[in-house]
C-alpha cells in the first residue's frame, strides 16, 4: 500500500484494534510501546507494553513510527513517487498501515503481504516469460537460414537462461556443428569430432528423447569443448532437445556458472518451451534449405543451356521469364551436338501455352521427350509427330509451338534445314543486311491428332546468322504510348542492322531492344537463338611470313 494511505492519519475509532484480525501495536509518540494485541504478541514476542519500539519491533517499524511523529524536511523524489510502509517480520512481508489516535498514540496494523507479493512476483515473472517466448519467436522466424536460427537460439538463450549456451545440430558424419554464446558475446561456431553418447544427456536429446534432469548431470564433467574460454567451473548444466518437424532439429546446453543459482525444475520446463520454439525454427530452416537444394538441381534441368560454337557453327542464345522472380517458364532451347563428328546438330525452340511453374515442367517433359527422339533427328516430321503423340497422351491439356533446325558445317558457310511447328518462322540475316522469312509453317504441337509441318533449307555464307525466336519478343507490348507490339517488322528492322554480327551480339541486342520497348510492363516469356557461320581468315604471306589462321 502506498505511502499517500499510510500517512493520511485514521482516527481509533474507525478501528477496533482490539478484535482486529491483524497484528496492532500501540505505541506513544516516545517509541514507548503502549499496548498490543494478542496477533501481534504471538509475531513478535518481545512486544510487551512500556517495552522500546526500537527494541521489540523491526528497524523499518521503529523508523516509520518515528518518522510519522517527526516527520522531517521531504524530498522532491519524496514527493513524487512515496514508498510504501514495507518491511519483513520473521520471514515474512507485511504492511503498516498507522492510525494516529486521540491521545496521540499510533496503532499500527501490520497485513501480512506475502502471498500477495508472491503472487504478483509470478505474474511478472510469467510476463516477462511470455514476453521472451514472443520476442523468441519472432526473432527465430525471421529467417529460413539454419545457421542464422543456430545463432540467434543459442544468443537468446545465454542472455536470458544462462550464462552460456550450445545450440548443436544433429551430426554430419563424425563432426557436430556447434554455435556457442557467452552472454554478452557473439555467437561462435564450430565443428566437433566427438561422440554425443559420451556426454550424459546429450546423445539422447540429438536423437529426440526427453531431456535428463539438471539434478542427474554432474557439471564437473562437462567437456572442454563444452565449456566456452573463460567461462570458469560450471555450476550446472541443462541438456534439452530442440524438438522438429517428425525429426530432431538438434540440442539446446546451457551453463550456469558456480556462483549462479542452479536452475530449477520451473526453470527446466521454461526451457524447454523455449527449445520447442527454437526447435521448430530450425527444422524449418532446415527443409527450406533441403527444398531449395532440391529445387536447385531440378532448376538446373529446366534451365536453357549456355550456348557456344559446336562443330564449326556459333550459336548464342539469351532467356527471359515473364516475371523477374522466376528463373523458369514456358520458353526453352536446346541445341543436340551430332554424335557423330559432321553430322547435323540438332537445334530446339520452343514455346509452352502459359507462364511459370506449371509451363515449365511441361517445357521439361518436351525436352526430355526430345532428347529421347534425337536418333530421329534428320526426319523433323516424324520428330513432331511422335512428340505430338507424347503431349495428347499426357495429362497435360496445354499446347506448344516448336522449330526444329539441323545445322551443318558445309566448307565456308552452314547448311540448315528448318521446320515449324505452329511457331514463328526463323529469320535469316544476309551479309548486305537483308533479313528473310524461312519459308517453313506447321501446325501446333499437342492440339490436333496430327502435325503437318513444312522443311525449309537455308545456306548460309561466312558471317551471316538465322534467327529462332518466340512471340514473347514480337507481342512484348510497350514503346512510347505503352500499347504498341514490338512486332515482326521492327525486329526486322533492328536485325537488319546485326548484319556481320556475331552470333552473341546479336542475341543481346534482341534481347536489349526488346527490354527497352518493355520498360517495367508486363510481358511473356522471351527467348532467343541465333545460329551463325563464323567467319574465316585465309592465311596470307606478309613479308615471307604466314598471317592469319584459318578457322572452321
Amino acid at each position: 500500500m502506498a505511502s499517500t494511505q499510510a500517512q493520511t492519519p485514521v482516527p481509533a475509532r474507525d478501528f477496533p484494534w482490539g478484535s482486529a484480525p491483524y497484528p496492532v501495536l500501540v505505541a506513544d509518540p516516545r517509541g514507548t510501546l503502549v499496548q498490543r494485541n494478542d496477533i501481534a504478541a504471538a509475531l513478535l514476542p518481545g512486544a510487551e507494553p512500556g517495552a522500546r519500539l526500537d527494541d521489540v519491533a523491526p528497524p523499518w517499524l521503529a523508523a516509520a513510527h518515528h518518522a510519522l511523529l517527526f516527520p522531517g524536511p521531504r524530498r522532491e523524489s519524496d514527493l513524487d513517487a512515496p514508498r510504501p510502509l514495507t518491511g519483513a517480520i520473521d520471514g515474512r512481508h507485511f504492511e503498516a498501515h498507522p492510525s494516529v489516535r486521540d491521545d496521540g498514540t499510533v496503532a499500527w496494523w501490520l497485513v501480512d503481504d506475502t502471498d500477495h507479493r508472491l503472487a504478483r512476483e509470478a505474474l511478472r515473472v510469467e510476463r516477462e516469460r511470455t514476453a521472451f517466448l514472443a520476442k523468441a519467436s519472432n526473432t527465430l522466424l525471421a529467417s529460413l537460414n539454419l545457421g542464422r536460427c543456430m545463432d540467434v537460439t543459442a544468443q537468446l538463450a545465454a542472455e536470458s537462461l544462462a550464462d552460456a549456451a550450445l545450440a548443436i545440430a544433429p551430426s554430419r558424419g563424425k563432426q557436430l556443428p556447434v554455435v556457442t554464446c557467452l552472454r554478452g558475446g557473439m555467437p561462435a561456431k564450430t565443428q566437433e569430432r566427438v561422440n554425443p553418447d559420451d556426454i550424459p544427456g546429450l546423445g539422447e536429446a540429438l536423437r529426440g528423447f526427453p531431456p535428463v534432469p539438471s539434478r542427474w548431470i554432474d557439471p564437473t564433467t562437462a567437456p572442454e569443448w563444452m565449456v566456452p574460454e573463460g567461462f570458469g567451473p560450471v555450476g550446472s548444466v541443462v541438456i534439452t532437445p530442440l524438438p522438429g518437424h517428425g525429426v530432431p532439429a538438434g540440442a539446446l546446453v546451457l551453463l550456469r556458472k558456480v556462483r549462479t543459482a542452479a536452475f530449477t525444475e520451473e526453470e527446466e520446463v521454461f526451457v524447454r518451451l523455449f527449445a520447442a520454439r527454437a526447435g521448430a525454427a530450425m527444422s524449418a530452416a532446415r527443409l527450406y534449405a533441403e527444398q531449395t537444394a532440391i529445387t536447385d538441381v531440378l532448376m538446373q534441368e529446366l534451365l536453357p543451356p549456355t550456348l557456344h560454337r559446336i562443330s564449326g557453327v556459333d550459336f548464342a542464345g539469351r532467356y527471359r521469364p515473364s516475371a523477374d522472380e522466376e528463373r523458369i517458364g514456358g520458353d526453352f532451347y536446346d541445341v543436340h551436338p551430332a554424335a557423330v563428328d559432321g553430322e547435323p546438330s540438332l537445334v530446339t525452340l520452343g514455346d509452352v501455352c502459359g507462364k511459370g511453374l506449371e509451363a515449365a515442367v511441361l517445357t521439361g517433359k518436351i525436352r526430355n521427350t526430345l532428347h529421347a527422339l534425337l536418333p530421329l533427328a534428320d526426319d523433323h516430321q516424324r520428330m513432331l509427330n511422335l512428340l505430338n503423340t507424347a503431349l495428347l497422351n499426357s495429362q497435360h491439356t496445354r499446347f506448344a509451338t516448336l522449330v526444329l533446325a539441323s545445322v551443318a558445317r558445309r566448307d565456308d558457310g552452314v547448311d540448315l534445314r528448318v521446320t515449324s511447328g505452329g511457331h514463328p518462322a526463323p529469320l535469316i540475316i544476309r551479309k548486305d543486311g537483308t533479313v528473310e522469312e524461312t519459308d517453313t509453317r506447321g501446325t501446333l504441337v499437342g492440339a490436333v491428332p496430327h502435325v503437318n509441318a513444312r522443311t525449309a533449307s537455308v545456306s548460309l555464307a561466312e558471317g551471316e546468322s538465322c534467327v529462332l525466336y518466340t512471340d514473347g519478343i514480337t507481342e512484348a507490348k510497350g514503346g512510347p504510348m505503352g500499347d504498341a507490339l514490338f512486332g515482326e517488322e521492327r525486329l526486322k528492322q533492328a536485325l537488319a542492322g546485326c548484319a556481320g554480327m556475331p552470333s552473341e551480339g546479336i542475341a543481346e541486342h534482341v534481347q536489349m531492344l526488346a527490354a527497352q520497348w518493355l520498360g517495367n510492363r508486363r510481358h511473356d516469356d522471351m527467348a532467343v537463338v541465333v545460329i551463325s557461320a563464323p567467319r574465316t581468315r585465309r592465311p596470307s604471306a606478309v613479308n615471307g611470313h604466314i598471317r592469319g589462321t584459318l578457322t572452321g
